[in-house]
């Protein structure tokens, strides 16, 4: 009786070995996907449609992505095609137009000063570092 019990034993103790073997057999590497590139959407909050030469309009920006993850970097940069005016992040020096900066939060506040009594329209473009991109277009009208 005990050397049957002992069999038995032997017996679970293969099956669950050669169990254990099949599964890490079957678990390849090489075709373990982590997904790190996330698509995203920018939010933003509505703005006037006029401004006057001098005045300086808050622009509300919220990055969403579609997933998390940790490491993912987010930049802007900005293009002027009509009218004048400058670009800044909070109280930092005004952007230079398409050159790129590091964005350290998903959700932050530009500031648009006109410099110009004409319309004026630019776009800002939003992208990570994974190469996906958004871009947003404002126009102000002239209440001069």
């Amino acid at each position: 009786m005990k050397r049957l019990i002992n069999k038995s034993k032997f017996l679970c103790l293969l099956v669950l070995a050669l169990a254990g073997v099949a599964m890490l057999w079957s678990c390849n590497k090489d075709k373990l996907e982590i997904q790190q590139n996330y698509p995203f959407e920018v939010k933003v909050m509505p703005v006037p449609g006029e401004v006057v030469s001098g005045q300086t309009v808050e622009i509300r920006i919220a990055i969403q992505p579609s997933g998390n993850y940790k490491d993912a970097k987010y930049f802007i940069r900005y293009f002027q095609f009509d009218g004048r005016g400058s670009l800044r992040y909070y109280s930092e020096p005004p952007y230079l137009p398409n050159d790129l900066y590091h964005l350290p939060q998903t959700q932050f506040r530009l500031y648009y000063t006109s410099q110009s009594s004409v319309s004026q329209s630019f776009d800002i473009w939003v992208s990570d570092n994974f190469g996906n991109e958004q871009q947003v277009s404002f126009q102000f009208n002239s209440s001069d």
